[in-house]
C-alpha cells in the first residue's frame, strides 16, 4: 500500500475529494490536508486522515510528512499565492517527493518532480471536442464514466507473467498494451510483464474491480481466473466416501487459499441421510454456499451457468468425473483450473513439482506454481529430466529462476536422465501443477508408447493434481 498526500481547498474540492472516495480501492492510504469543513463527506472510509489547518504552514505540514513516507502529493487549491507556499514547504521537508499540482495560472517552477495540471488547457480541450472532426481523448469517451482505464502491471501481480489468453476477461478486456513506451499488438499468445502499462474497457465498476485485482502482489490465486472454489459432486457417479474426501480437501485448500467462498455444488442426491452429513462438514465454516440440483442437467451444463453465477475460480473434480470426457471437454472451454483430487492427504502435502516439459506451456503456467506454493507454503520440486535426449530447457530453468528471486522463493531443480515418471512414483506428499490439455481427455490405446510426461502423470490417481490453462497451438 502507498501513502498518498492530499492538500484540498477551493471550488473543485469537495468533487474531487467525492471521486476519490467514490473510486477508492484501499490499495492507498490517503492523508487529506483541507481548512475548510464544507468538504468534508459524510461517510470517511478508514483508509483516509483527515486534518485540519492552513496549508501554508510549514510547522503543521512538516508534522504530516515526517508522520510516514509519502510517495505522491496532490495539491489542488484556490489561490495562486497558497499553491506556491505549500510547493515550497513541501520542496524544503521532502526534495524527492513528486507533486501533482492543480495549476490554473501557468505556474512555471522547472522542476522534474512536479507535475502540473493546468485547468485551462484542460477546459479547452474538453470545449475542443464538441466541435466536429476533432479526436476524443480517452478521458472523455462512452459515458465520461471511465471505461476506459490505463493500469501499470507492478512486480509480483498475479497477472505478471501471464498469457492475454489465459486471463478471464469478464465484462472488460484488454485492447492496448505499452511495453517501453512503444505500443505492443495484443494477441492471446501475448505475456504480459511487469511495467507493462494495459489499457482495458469495460464497465466502470468492473474496471476498478480489475485494477485491484492487478494491483495485488501475487498470491491470491485461484485470481485472476475468479474469486471462488467450486466442488462438484455427483451422489450416483461418486461413492459417499468420495465425497466426504473432496469436501474435505476443499475446505483445506479454502481455508489457505484466499478465495472469497466456497461453493459446493450436490447433483442427484440419492438419501436425506447423506445430504445432512454432508452440511455437518460445512456448518463450521461461514463464507460458503450448498446447492442441490434436483434435475438431474448435464455436468457442463451445470458447471458452465454456475461459473458465471459464483465467478469460479477453480474446480475441484474427482477422477470418476474426470473420466466422462466426452463432458469434460466442454468445460475445458471455460478456461478455469481444475483440482485433480487423488488419493494423498492434502495435509500431508509439503512440495508443490513441476516435470519440465514443453517450454511454452510450462511458462504460460509458471507464475501460478510461485502463487499457490506461496499460498499454501510449500516448497518447489522441479525435475528437469530427459531420458531420451535433446531437450533443452535452460531458458524454461532461467525463466524459473528468475521468478524465484521476484517472488522471493526457493526452487529445488532435480536434473538426470532418469525417466520422470518412475522418479515421480517414487515421491510422497507432493501436489502436482501442469498444464489443463485436451489430449489428456482423448482415449490413449497405446499409453505405453508415448513419452509426453504430461500424459503419463495426468493419468496416476495417487497424487492430488492442479490443472492450469494454457494457450494451446
Amino acid at each position: 500500500m502507498k501513502n498518498v498526500l492530499i492538500i484540498l481547498d477551493g471550488i473543485i474540492a469537495k468533487k474531487l475529494l467525492y471521486r476519490i472516495i467514490e473510486t477508492n480501492t484501499r490499495t492507498n492510504i490517503y492523508d487529506i490536508i483541507y481548512s475548510n469543513d464544507y468538504i468534508l463527506p459524510e461517510q470517511k472510509p478508514t483508509n483516509f486522515t483527515f486534518y485540519k489547518f492552513d496549508p501554508t504552514s510549514f510547522s503543521k505540514l512538516k508534522f504530516v510528512l515526517d508522520k510516514v513516507i509519502h510517495s505522491d502529493t496532490l495539491v489542488v487549491l484556490n489561490n495562486k499565492n497558497d499553491t506556491l507556499s505549500v510547493i515550497d514547504n513541501i520542496k524544503n521537508i521532502r526534495n524527492n517527493l513528486y507533486i501533482t499540482v492543480y495549476d490554473n495560472w501557468d505556474l512555471n517552477i522547472k522542476d522534474e518532480k512536479i507535475h502540473y495540471y493546468k485547468g485551462n488547457e484542460i477546459l479547452a480541450n474538453g470545449l475542443l471536442e464538441q466541435l466536429p472532426n476533432i479526436p476524443v481523448l480517452a478521458q472523455n469517451i462512452g459515458l465520461k464514466q471511465g471505461e476506459i482505464m490505463e493500469i501499470k502491471i507492478p512486480f509480483g501481480s498475479s497477472y505478471a507473467y501471464r498469457y492475454v489468453g489465459s486471463i478471464a476477461q469478464k465484462d472488460w478486456k484488454i485492447f492496448a498494451l505499452y511495453r517501453n513506451q512503444i505500443l505492443v499488438n495484443v494477441k492471446p499468445s501475448l505475456v504480459l510483464k511487469p511495467n507493462d502499462i494495459i489499457l482495458i474497457i469495460g464497465k466502470p465498476l468492473v474496471l476498478t474491480q480489475v485494477y485491484s485485482a492487478i494491483s495485488r502482489a501475487t498470491g491470491h490465486f485461484p485470481m485472476p481466473f475468479g474469486n471462488n472454489i467450486y466442488v462438484y459432486c455427483d451422489l450416483l457417479a461418486q461413492t459417499k466416501e468420495e465425497v466426504v474426501d473432496i469436501i474435505l480437501k476443499a475446505k483445506i485448500l479454502h481455508q489457505r487459499m484466499k478465495n472469497k467462498e466456497l461453493i459446493v455444488k450436490i447433483t442427484n442426491p440419492t438419501t436425506a441421510q447423506t445430504i445432512h452429513e454432508i452440511k455437518g462438514l460445512l456448518e463450521d465454516l461461514k463464507d460458503f454456499t450448498l446447492e442441490i440440483d434436483y434435475i438431474n442437467n448435464r455436468i457442463s451444463d451445470i458447471i458452465t451457468a454456475d461459473t458465471k453465477r459464483f465467478d469460479i475460480g477453480l474446480i475441484i473434480l474427482t477422477k470418476n468425473l474426470l473420466k466422462y470426457t466426452d463432458i469434460i471437454v466442454d468445460i475445458l472451454e471455460l478456461k478455469i483450473p481444475i483440482f485433480k483430487v487423488g488419493e494423498e492427504n492434502i495435509h500431508s502435502i509439503e512440495n508443490t513439482l513441476i516435470i519440465l516439459n514443453d517450454i511454452a506451456n510450462y511458462k504460460q503456467l509458471s507464475p501460478i506454481v510461485f502463487d499457490i506454493a506461496g499460498q499454501l507454503k510449500f516448497n518447489i520440486k522441479i525435475f528437469n529430466m530427459d531420458p531420451v535426449g535433446g531437450k533443452d530447457q535452460s531458458s524454461l530453468l532461467g525463466h524459473l529462476e528468475s521468478l524465484s528471486k521476484i517472488f522471493n522463493q526457493k526452487i529445488k531443480v532435480i536434473s538426470s536422465d532418469k525417466n520422470p515418471i518412475k522418479e515421480l512414483e517414487k515421491e510422497k506428499n507432493i501436489i502436482q501443477i501442469l498444464p489443463l490439455r485436451r489430449a489428456m481427455f482423448k482415449k490413449r490405446y497405446l499409453n505405453f508408447l508415448t513419452t509426453d510426461s504430461d500424459l503419463l502423470a495426468f493419468d496416476l490417481t495417487r497424487y492430488n493434481q492442479i490443472l492450469i490453462p494454457i494457450i494451446e497451438d
